[in-house]
């Protein structure tokens, strides 16, 4: 048995005879609505990081989308517990694709796509190279001519949330929205409370700041909740559920709270909390409460980037 998947190509079984080197398509999952995956394009690009570092990047894109610099683009991140976030196919993706967003994930240091090294390079005290590795790919997106430079969003969830925390910190202008789910964005005064249940092994990932002064600072310097600005942030949406033992809720509410006492946002870029009352860290778990959630999440984005400048 083989299984393939893309971006553009659907979860896919075969059965692989292994004499004459043949696959036989033996079920592929279904997409309704006509689905082809010609009518897309994918790509591996590479930026380069402050260091020098090149970072991959996986690209889809409708196939007309052309690099001109004026199509609106996403930009997913995670980048921790050495987890590598391979290429994958998503049936919701299509309401970005399909209205001409250019969907782009960064494999960013922290994560394990380049082997034990790239875990080593974005962990404990060489956290902030995801931070940075980040931004480098969002500038070489907008440098390529792949997304116009004031239509970029960004999401990432859990340790991604810390990322999303930290890069609109680093870099508040070069994203017009962002979303942050289940968001680790109090993470200094989090893992300096060792009565926690995930707090002592996550040392393990993040450093001991209880015990070792130059983590404290270290974190301290990154840390999302600590480090707001008197600035103009993105748009911001902050989801969350009422349950979630691994980020507790609290952590996205101080947040946005002290957001909203901090920055210089315009109406026209909310901060907004979305806190499900009976989900945890993976969110509403019924099929269609997962749709329902997954398509406010999906509208917030696209209002944001200008809904009706997006091509159908």
């Amino acid at each position: 048995m083989v299984l393939v998947e893309s971006m553009i190509t659907p979860r896919s079984v075969f059965d692989l005879d292994v004499a004459s080197a043949q696959m036989t398509l033996v079920k592929q999952h279904a997409v309704l609505g006509g689905y082809d995956p010609a009518d897309y394009q994918q790509h591996r690009v590479w930026a380069t990081a402050a260091d020098g570092t090149q970072i991959p990047i996986s690209l889809v894109a409708r196939a007309d989308v052309a690099m001109d610099g004026t199509a609106p683009g996403m930009l997913y991140g995670y980048g921790s517990y050495e987890i590598s976030i391979d290429p994958w196919f998503s049936v919701s993706r299509l309401s970005y694709l399909d209205r001409g967003v250019v969907y782009a994930v960064a494999h960013v240091r922290g994560g394990g796509e380049m082997g034990r090294h790239w875990y080593e390079q974005g962990r404990m005290l060489n956290k902030k190279n995801s931070f940075t590795d980040f931004v480098a790919c969002a500038d070489h997106l907008i440098e390529m001519g792949w997304v116009a430079p004031d239509r970029l969003a960004a999401e990432g969830r859990s340790a991604g949330g810390l990322l999303m925390g930290a890069i609109v910190n680093l870099a508040p202008d070069r994203f017009r929205v962002v979303h942050a789910g289940v968001a680790f964005v109090d993470a200094l005064n989090t893992i300096l409370d060792p009565s926690l249940p995930l707090t002592v092994v996550e040392w393990e990932e993040w450093g001991d700041p209880l015990h070792n002064a130059d983590v404290y600072e270290y974190m301290r310097e990154y840390t999302p909740y600590e480090n707001l600005a008197a600035v103009e942030y993105p748009a911001i949406l902050a989801t969350t559920g009422l349950n979630d033992t691994r980020v507790y809720y609290t952590e996205p509410a101080k947040w946005v709270a002290k957001m909203r006492q901090t920055v210089a946002n315009g109406a026209d870029r909310p901060i907004l909390l979305r806190t499900e009352m009976v989900a945890g860290h993976g969110g509403k778990t019924g099929r269609y409460d997962a749709w329902r959630e997954a398509a406010f999440e999906i509208s917030f984005v696209l209002d944001q980037l200008g809904a009706d400048q997006i091509k159908p």
